[in-house]
């Protein structure tokens, strides 16, 4: 297979990389977007959006859209403006000389499948799950990994949080302005989260703890129902009914491909300069939830997209490209 040659590459076709990919082609960069193998986890094309229902909170949708519906549109008008858009998974990279070199498909086969003078990284992340069948099952219908994206959902209805860190707390805060109640289920008896975090969410109001507690399987066929739990301690199980069950036992950057290439943070997120998108090697760019682990919107995700996309096309001028 001969190799492909692009003056961009972009890997990732979730918010960040369909934006990137946008401006890069209305740019005239022609670029080619790597989007990724279809898949049952967030690592997937169309990143996590594809998991959810209804988006309240992406500008320009007063009466709210479907994730997948969005990303599809977000698809369409990058293929609109010229972005190729190829349904394959990178497995190996070499970002060491120029072009860098990234290889499609087959990681084993001899040669690059492409080279390219800029790569623009929009992996993404996912959140961590509990590893239950039914997770993915009701995902979007009762189950969720974002307060923020999904709370407005829960209005004065039950639910409940799994985790016992800083990310937890902070969701069942957000979850205590407007749901019923908030259920914080957590395996060990005390927090692990920081000592303001769990004194602002132990003296709630609308706030009570399960303690030594795992989530072992979900209760409801169409929508969530309730949860059986168990304790750790006695073994005992039991049924709690809930409308809403919140997973915030941490995120997970799908930045595996580069460790080694690109410099990362302890937690796995691409380190890139203060003021734009640039990572550590010159012509790669990192946007999305790949580089953000603070804010994890689709928004800020398709606006740091944006910016790498900018970045990237001043650098290619810079060198008369």
């Amino acid at each position: 297979m001969s190799t492909i040659h692009r003056k961009v590459l972009i890997i990732g076709s979730g918010p960040a990389g369909l934006t990137a990919g946008i401006y890069t082609s209305r740019a005239q960069l022609e670029p080619l977007l790597v989007e990724g193998e279809p898949s049952s986890t967030s690592d997937q094309p169309g990143g996590q959006l594809m998991l959810t229902t209804e988006v309240e909170n992406f500008p320009g949708f007063p009466d709210q859209v479907h994730g997948p519906d969005l990303m599809n549109n977000m698809r369409v008008q990058a293929q609109h403006f010229g972005t190729e858009i190829s349904p394959a998974k990178v497995p190996k990279v070499d970002l060491s000389a120029e072009p860098h070199r990234l290889r499609a498909g087959d990681p084993d086969a001899a040669g690059p499948t492409y080279t390219a003078d800029a790569v623009i990284v929009a992996t993404g992340a996912q959140a961590l799950m509990l590893g239950l069948d039914a997770e993915w099952r009701l995902m979007g219908r009762g189950v969720s990994t974002c307060a923020t994206c999904d709370g407005f959902f829960f209005r004065e209805r039950d639910v409940a949080v799994v985790g016992g860190g800083d990310s937890a707390m902070e969701e069942a805060l957000f979850l205590a302005r407007m749901a019923g109640s908030v259920t914080v289920i957590h395996r060990r008896g005390e927090l692990r989260a920081s000592k303001i975090m769990a004194e602002r969410a132990l003296a709630h109001p609308k706030i009570s703890f399960v303690w030594n507690t795992l989530v072992e399987d979900l209760v409801g066929d169409e929508a969530l129902e309730g949860l059986l739990l168990r304790d750790v301690t006695s073994g005992t199980t039991r049924t709690l009914p809930m409308a809403g069950l919140f997973v915030a036992i941490g995120h997970r950057p799908n930045t595996d491909l580069f460790i080694g290439h690109l410099d990362a943070d302890d937690a796995g997120y691409l380190i890139t300069q203060a003021d734009g998108s640039q990572t550590s090697v010159e012509g790669v760019f990192a946007c999305g939830d790949v580089q953000d682990e603070t804010y994890r919107q689709a928004i800020t995700a398709a606006g740091s997209g944006c910016m790498a996309a900018i970045d990237a096309e001043r650098w290619l001028e810079s060198r008369g490209e």
